[in-house]
């Protein structure tokens, strides 16, 4: 392995633990030249690599970057945890791992994503929902949202869709 800091390759492994939910191993490596440490991991390359067809008919590999960048942007603000948008984009990767042998289409992918953002935060999914499913009108995006605002949250503390806030009392009233 090449020391990242002075670019020599003569190192040895501090400490050695699985991580990623046992998918990857983590090692600490020492450089024996300039003895600063730094970390690698080392993952099981898929061989059946899953080709993407996208909505213009062009192919792409599979790339779960690309899923949690889109998630992450849904999410910008909202009380989702990282670890939330993490678990989304491995259940959809293991999903299309399990039900594809060499190609999906990039929209089975967006309502794979859209499936489980219902569930996680309403908000997000409309965000999300909005770019990937390119709504020609507003009359779309809000016949979606209707439709997602009856669905049931995993979350109990996400608030529904429309919900109306509590009517503030004029001032005069208050003092009552």
């Amino acid at each position: 392995m090449q020391c990242p800091f002075c670019g020599g390759d003569n190192d040895k492994v501090v400490d050695s633990r699985s991580s990623d939910g046992n998918r990857a191993v983590r090692r600490r490596r020492e450089c024996l030249l300039c003895q600063r440490r730094y970390t690698t991991y080392e993952r099981v390359e898929e061989a059946p690599r899953i080709t993407v067809i996208k909505k213009d008919g062009s192919r792409v590999p599979f790339d779960r970057l690309k899923v949690m960048a889109g998630l992450e942007k849904a999410a910008f603000k909202r009380p989702i945890s990282s670890e939330e948008l993490r678990q989304i984009v491995e259940s959809v990767e293991e999903e299309i791992f399990r039900q594809y042998d060499k190609e999906v289409t990039s929209k089975h992918v967006g309502e794979m994503v859209c499936r489980r953002l219902a569930k996680v935060d309403k908000i997000a999914f409309i965000r999300f929902a909005s770019v990937y499913r390119e709504f020609k009108d507003v009359g779309e995006l809000i016949e979606q949202a209707q439709e997602v605002r009856d669905l049931p949250a995993d979350q109990p503390n996400q608030k529904g869709l429309f919900e109306e806030k509590p009517k503030e009392q004029p001032k005069e009233q208050a003092k009552e």
